[in-house]
């Protein structure tokens, strides 16, 4: 287990602030958080590389606050995987045993058989694919046997594919060695695919700690939502609760949802776009949300289009291509909006 107690500081103009976390033995825990939330920083704080200004990092229980990086354990792998150009793949993967003065030919192969690398053994990185040497880095950390796994952005230089083939071979040898390992990244896809637990950092503080679907489904704030990818935030005003059933005036009309919030507060209701039905004529449904308005944008996300519909509020919606050709759906249409309001989670 890693426990993180406490854990500030200052590094130039940035400041991580009173960093608490703890992964348990065997988890795939994930920091994410956007470009500059100090999640690299959080991460070579444990790996060693700098000390903190104030705080405690424990390791199996051990405190290694106050030890180098040698003394500690850990692979870690750099998202530019701080390959040796002038060193050969197999020389590549044995560097860290033989810092241990551990000759061991038999270990090189059967990792690079694990990976599926045997082929590059002869080869430079140079000459690799970024997936290529992802693998050799991967290999060369494993073989130390390290307590933790630290990956920092792991496939921000890889194409989608290969990205798709690395996600797969992270989830193979977490559960291959049971490993701890500590995912960095700002992809929120990515880190839903391969985490048991998410922990949202921003502006160098942890936001929200949580199991992958609950960060995505419940998040605990308007800013955390964004960043989720719930394009659908709407402020408004709690005017009545009744047994749960909550509703909330936006600007131009009122939405109702499944909260607590008490009467009077002002909040935000969060609608995941996937959650949006549209239809061209009004259909039954047991949404009790349903509203007309004008279609003004179309903008395809991938297999999917985004469609932009005003009524009197904006929403966004995901569907099939397949689905808006049915619809005969173009800009300027009138259409009906449709949400259930154990759809909405309220912040």
């Amino acid at each position: 287990m890693i426990r993180i107690e406490g854990l500030h500081r200052n590094w130039k103009e940035f400041a991580l602030k009173g960093i608490d976390i703890e992964v348990q033995d065997s988890e795939y825990f994930v920091i994410l958080g956007p470009t500059g939330a100090g999640k690299t920083l959080l991460l070579e704080l444990i790996a060693g590389f700098h000390a903190p200004d104030r705080g405690e990092i424990f390791i199996n229980e051990k405190k290694v606050t106050g030890l180098p990086p040698e003394k500690r354990n850990i692979g870690f792998v750099y998202q530019d995987y701080s390959l040796f150009p002038h060193l050969d793949i197999r020389k590549n993967i044995e560097f860290g045993l033989r810092m241990r003065g551990i000759r061991d030919g038999s270990r090189v192969e059967k990792m690079a058989e694990n990976l599926n690398i045997s082929h590059l053994l002869h080869r430079y990185p140079l000459t690799l694919s970024g997936g290529e040497q992802q693998r050799v880095a991967l290999a060369r950390v494993l073989l130390i046997e390290p307590d933790v796994l630290l990956l920092d952005e792991p496939m921000s230089a890889l194409d989608p594919g290969t990205q798709d083939t690395t996600r797969r071979l992270l989830k193979k040898i977490h559960n291959m060695s049971d490993l701890m390992v500590i995912h960095v990244t700002h992809n929120q896809t990515e880190a839903q695919i391969l985490a048991d637990r998410i922990a949202v950092m921003m502006d160098g503080r942890i936001v929200q700690v949580a199991a992958a679907n609950e960060v995505f489904d419940r998040p605990l704030n308007d800013r955390i939502a964004h960043f989720m990818g719930v394009e659908n935030v709407l402020k408004g005003t709690v005017t009545s609760n009744s047994e749960g059933l909550t509703s909330i005036a936006l600007d131009s009309c009122e939405i109702e949802a499944v909260s607590g919030c008490a009467v009077g507060e002002t909040v935000h209701a969060c609608l995941r776009p996937e959650n949006v039905t549209i239809s061209v004529v009004p259909v039954k449904s047991s949404a009790r949300n349903a509203f007309e308005g004008e279609v003004i944008e179309i903008e395809p996300i991938g297999a999917l289009l985004r469609v932009k519909v005003d009524c009197g509020f904006v929403v966004n919606s995901f569907i099939t291509k397949q689905s808006a050709l049915e619809l005969g759906l173009e800009l300027g249409k009138r259409v009906t909006i449709s949400f259930k309001a154990t759809a909405v989670h309220v912040v």
